[in-house]
């Protein structure tokens, strides 16, 4: 009954959001990084925020509040960014601000050397901003999303809590609900940066807790598929001589529902079963034999990146 509540208030919160981006006209237009090709409510997506708002309300301690003014600080420069836009380094500052809460969070500061803090910042920020760029087909952000938090939900579960559950719990039910509306063939909403973004903070301080509590980075699997195609994109970007920073059309996501013409429900489908896939046997395998199923599983998935190359060719 608890959680059928939640769902109902992060329904309705969905819903009046609609009314207000109606109101204020806050749509997404097709760009040149766009798979879609009509204008679409954006900042759907602002629900992952209402489910740590309620997750506050419901569950308030000062870790709880900390974790909250992070994703208040980089879901807010992301709605805004939505809205009007803002400069790369406004959004990178209150990036910067909204980690230092999840490594407050996790107790980091203090118990690592500075350059370690450095790398973190450097790698979970990539890793936010990485969510945020594999964003721009119906279902995919939510989809994944569950395949992410539901790994990390059974971890939490089986082999010892390292959160309360309900922190899992909340933005799975915001995920379904979002789901709701997007996955859809003509979406009622997009997440948006704001969405996109928070779930991502979301992710990774959930991911950031569970690697300090194990020991082990292993658990960045978890986010394999999403992994390899942003980084190899970006190489590939880097071989063109492209502006890495400037929209595109190269994941292989995006090839799969422009140039092949899948389904974007299909793509989705395609990206939450193959991470799925990939989590149990990273979870099957630990902590025997993980690293190299891990290995394994890279290698794999980098040779179906491949694939892209020839799908473009065929165009």
């Amino acid at each position: 009954m608890y959680y059928i509540i939640i769902f109902a208030l992060l329904i309705i919160a969905e819903l009046s959001y609609f009314k207000v981006a109606d109101r204020f006209n806050i749509i997404d237009k097709p760009n040149l990084r766009s798979s879609h090709d009509y204008i679409t409510i954006r900042g759907g997506g602002v629900i992952y925020w209402v489910a740590a708002l309620l997750y506050l309300l419901f569950n308030f301690s000062s870790d709880v509040l900390l974790f909250f003014t992070g994703i208040t600080l980089i879901g807010g420069v992301s709605f805004i960014d939505d809205i009007t836009g803002l400069g790369q380094k406004v959004r990178l500052l209150f990036h910067l601000l909204a980690m230092s809460c999840a490594f407050y969070l996790a107790g980091v500061f203090g118990g690592f050397p500075w350059w370690a803090i450095i790398i973190g910042y450097i790698v979970f920020i990539g890793i936010v901003n990485a969510y945020n760029f594999m964003d721009g087909i119906n279902g995919i952000t939510g989809l994944y999303s569950i395949a992410v938090l539901g790994s990390l939900q059974y971890v939490n579960l089986v082999y010892g809590n390292f959160v309360n559950p309900d922190m899992i719990w909340y933005p799975l039910i915001a995920s379904v609900v979002f789901l709701f509306f997007n996955f859809r063939k003509r979406a009622k909403c997009f997440a948006g940066d704001v969405g996109a973004v928070s779930i991502a903070f979301w992710i990774v301080t959930l991911l950031l807790l569970l690697i300090l509590k194990t020991k082990n980075i292993i658990w960045l699997g978890f986010l394999m598929v999403y992994g390899v195609d942003a980084v190899m994109t970006i190489l590939h970007r880097i071989y063109l001589k492209e502006n890495i920073m400037e929209a595109h059309r190269l994941h292989f996501y995006q090839i799969l529902a422009n140039e092949k013409k899948m389904p974007h429900r299909l793509v989705s489908i395609i990206y939450f079963t193959v991470q799925l896939v990939c989590s149990a046997l990273i979870i099957a395998f630990y902590p025997t034999l993980g690293w190299w199923m891990f290995v394994v599983l890279l290698f794999i998935l980098m040779g179906l990146y491949s694939m892209k190359f020839r799908f473009m060719k065929q165009v």
